[in-house]
């Protein structure tokens, strides 16, 4: 038989009792409660529950399979991880059982068996004579102790008496409430967890739903009935709409959770800051039970959730809810320069042409933004990267003439920069990219732009184009100056304007002419590309073949050839729609510079249009977080029973105390005592309550 404290366990196997006293062992407690930690950091680092691709993008699929055989993108709902919570919870639990009796034991104990010759071996001791019988002197000290808060026994011995005290047992309780409260709090945290949801996928056959359609067709296997006993789900509600479901995101997609009650939103309310920034979100909504037709309204706010029927449904975010947009597409490729109308709602998708299909993802009416440079003078996020454009081949001689999309600084403020519209283009092969447009034109680097933004993965931020406004507050000028150095008539026709008014009126006119006409026609040829990536990328292509030591000079005079033509042709296209030539001064100059860094940046925008925000209808929508958390009241009581355990342990200090009395054999009829006094932790206060005891238990009667 091996023995344990407060347990007997009979086995003829020794290794039983060796396990359980181990598993019963502080040190095991410890080491689970130490891998529990490193568990709840990677799972509070690592977002949990995302979706497959974003983890493939963020880690690559090598990592992707490894972290998924790990069960890291859901910590907290892996085997491992259910592991580990249980041996702390059989650790605690064997810990509690071992040790619980002998604790409860010994606060009912009164040590009454000690002996006089023992207590001369404390160190808190005291001696003293009365004058009373020892019966009256055991009264009177029995009373002195009780008014100080001890309790009493008074054991009659043949040669003595012997009144043991004790004060402050409750400290006992303090370990057997924090060691309970570790198991009340896993047991609450395992009925909230992912246990019951696993279960069903594993023994019922849910599976996740990674198809699109509308939530009422999705087929049972898909679906958790409105019995299952806790979920944690998200349900986004347009103004004037409801819902009945929320949808429980899995990492391969979803899970329809079918609610016991009806959700609508009645409306919807924000406010904002003077910068745009939101300062309060809120839902006015009316909730009804499907079994007994009880119905609330209540107006849910962050951090003041609805409690219905054992649900809590939280204020989550706030949403798009199916805004109606009508735009302006302009052609981004080819000489075409009509533009036409397109509408579309946020959510669903709008046929663009035979090849592609936007789908319209979402609408901001407030846009606040960090308008400052950063710190360490890199390049803002607003920019479409030029590949090896100037910075890097040919910095001294490019940039004066160019200067660089990417560059500069912004306001030092947030600023809100008004409505934008976010959608992706997919082709018929599938791929998609994604673009960020803003509805009204911003001032960076002292000029009016409008940014178009651009990425190809969701991960990766956007980079955005610049288009400069024109002189009608458009983009109408940029679009037509595009078109016609997509046109070689166009390009030809300024070519001959150029050399008309750069070549000299002396000497062989002609012949120089011919010269200036050529060379004129084939920087815009490089810049246009003619069917390859053009811009300065082209153009740093063509003078890399320029020997080292003349590049500079080459480039200087190559520019001034690329802007003068720039200049004529965006006049032969303003000619080409009836349209005055512009002023040659400093503002359209300074125009000229932003456009022509556009139409180099246009050849990475990689969109067959831009869509211009011109017209919208805001629908909101609020997204709920709804919950059924059946654990959440013990995981409460668990965190009471941790506080009184720790209130307990740390300012309830056990003492115990006997007086031994004899009969005074020196002195007829009088009586002398013994007192001994003890604690577990020597501290001020105990020494103070000794010496405190020690003067009252002296005075005479």
């Amino acid at each position: 038989m091996t023995s344990t404290t407060g347990i007997h366990i009979k086995t003829r196997r020794p290794i039983i009792g060796e396990t359980i006293e181990l598993m019963s062992s502080m040190r095991f407690a410890i080491a689970m409660l130490a891998m529990i930690a490193i568990a709840a950091v990677i799972g509070t680092v690592m977002k949990q529950s995302e979706a497959t691709s974003n983890y493939i993008n963020q880690f690559g699929p090598f990592w992707f399979e490894v972290f998924d055989k790990a069960g890291l993108y859901a910590v907290y709902a892996s085997w491992w991880f259910m592991l580990l919570m249980t041996l702390l919870v059989s650790s605690t639990t064997l810990c509690i059982v071992r040790n619980a009796p002998k604790m409860v034991r010994d606060m009912r104990s009164w040590r009454e068996n000690v002996r006089e010759q023992s207590l001369l071996n404390f160190p808190h001791r005291l001696h003293w004579r009365a004058p009373l019988p020892r019966a009256a002197l055991a009264q009177q000290t029995a009373g002195r102790l009780a008014d100080h808060g001890y309790r009493v026994k008074i054991v009659e011995r043949d040669h003595g008496t012997l009144l043991a005290a004790k004060r402050g047992g409750a400290n006992k309780f303090g370990y057997i409430f924090a060691h309970a409260s570790i198991v009340v709090i896993c047991v609450g945290a395992l009925f909230d967890s992912d246990l019951p949801i696993r279960f069903q996928e594993w023994v019922l056959g849910k599976t996740p739903f990674a198809g699109t359609g509308l939530i009422a067709d999705v087929p049972a296997s898909h679906r958790l009935g409105t019995g299952n006993p806790t979920f944690r789900g998200n349900t986004l509600i347009p103004e004037g709409s409801n819902s009945s479901t929320a949808l429980l995101q899995r990492p391969d997609g979803v899970l329809i959770q079918d609610l016991p009650v009806t959700i609508t939103l009645k409306k919807f309310t924000i406010d904002f800051y003077s910068t745009g920034m939101p300062k309060l979100f809120a839902s006015d909504v009316e909730v009804v039970d499907h079994a007994s037709g009880d119905k609330v309204n209540a107006v849910i706010e962050v951090n003041k959730p609805l409690l219905f029927k054992g649900l809590a449904i939280y204020q989550s975010s706030f949403e798009d809810g199916g805004s109606k947009l009508k735009l302006k597409a302009y052609p981004m490729q080819g000489t075409a320069t009509t533009s036409f109308d397109l509408n579309g709602v946020v959510g669903e998708t709008t046929p663009l042409s035979d090849a592609y299909t936007v789908e319209w993802s979402g609408f901001r009416p407030f846009n606040v933004e960090n308008m400052s440079a950063n710190q360490d003078g890199n390049t803002d996020v607003r920019t479409v990267k030029q590949g090896k454009s100037l910075r890097e081949q040919l910095e001294a001689g490019f940039d004066k003439h160019t200067g660089s999309a990417g560059r500069g600084s912004l306001s030092n403020t947030l600023k809100n920069v008004g409505p934008s519209v976010q959608y992706k283009l997919r082709d018929k092969t599938g791929q998609a990219r994604e673009y960020q447009n803003y509805m009204q034109p911003m001032t960076l680097d002292g000029a009016s732009v409008f940014l178009a933004g651009v990425r190809s993965n969701p991960s990766d931020p956007f980079n955005y184009l610049r288009i400069p406004v024109d002189d009608e507050h458009s983009v109408r000028d940029w679009m037509r100056l595009r078109a016609a150095l997509a046109d070689p008539a166009l390009r030809a026709a300024a070519a001959r304007r150029y050399s008309e008014r750069a070549a000299p009126q002396t000497g062989d006119v002609a012949t120089v002419r011919a010269q200036i006409e050529a060379s004129s026609e084939k920087s815009l040829s490089l810049f246009a590309g003619d069917g390859k990536v053009g811009g300065f990328v082209s153009v740093s292509q063509f003078l890399e073949k320029v020997p080292a030591e003349g590049q500079q000079k080459t480039a200087e005079v190559f520019m001034k050839i690329l802007n003068g033509s720039l200049w004529e042709l965006w006049q032969v296209a303003r000619a080409k729609d009836g349209l005055a030539p512009a002023a040659a001064d400093e503002s359209h100059g300074r125009y000229l510079l932003l456009a022509t860094n556009a139409l180099s940046d246009a050849f990475f925008y990689g969109a067959p249009v831009y869509l211009q925000l011109d017209e919208f209808v805001e629908v909101k929508a609020s997204v709920f977080q709804v919950t059924r958390s059946p654990g959440k009241n013990i995981v409460y009581f668990g965190c009471a029973l941790l506080v009184l355990g720790v209130f307990s342990m740390f300012y309830i200090r056990e003492r115990r105390l006997w007086v031994w009395i004899k009969d005074d054999t020196e002195h007829s009829g009088g009586a002398e005592a013994l007192m001994a006094m003890s604690t577990q932790r020597k501290t001020l206060d105990f020494e103070r309550e000794y010496e405190t005891l020690k003067e009252k238990l002296q005075q005479s009667a």
